[in-house]
């Protein structure tokens, strides 16, 4: 599976998710500063899941209706970056099929899918 990870997110969730075996893109190496809706259409050009901790995205999936190949969206405040991580690959270990069908919400306690209509 590919994987576009948003500047947003952080490097040692980038580099877990590597290690465990995705090919991720990330936003922050390629084109620091590259506007939301342009990382949006790379990721779909891609055919990658979106992985983001940027709720602007929800705003262009769920508002103005643009097309996606699946998004992750990290909400896991107050944990330290190597939790995050685990936190992350886990969920990718676990659900990483179910991420192409959706938008998906990461929270320490929970993973709430929402499935392409």
């Amino acid at each position: 599976m590919k994987v576009v990870a948003d500047e947003s997110v952080d490097k040692q969730i980038v580099d877990r998710v590597r290690t465990g075996g995705y090919d991720v893109l990330y936003i922050a190496e390629l084109d620091p500063g590259m506007d939301d809706r342009a990382v949006l259409a790379k990721s779909r050009e891609s055919r990658a899941v979106l992985l983001t901790s940027d709720k602007d995205f929800g705003e262009l999936v769920f508002r103005q209706q643009l097309l996606h190949s699946g998004i992750v969206l990290i909400r896991l405040p107050g944990l330290e970056p190597a939790a995050k991580a685990e936190v992350v690959a886990r969920a990718f270990e676990q659900h990483a099929a179910e991420f192409e069908l959706g938008f998906a919400v990461l929270t320490e306690r929970s993973l709430r899918i929402r499935q392409r209509i």
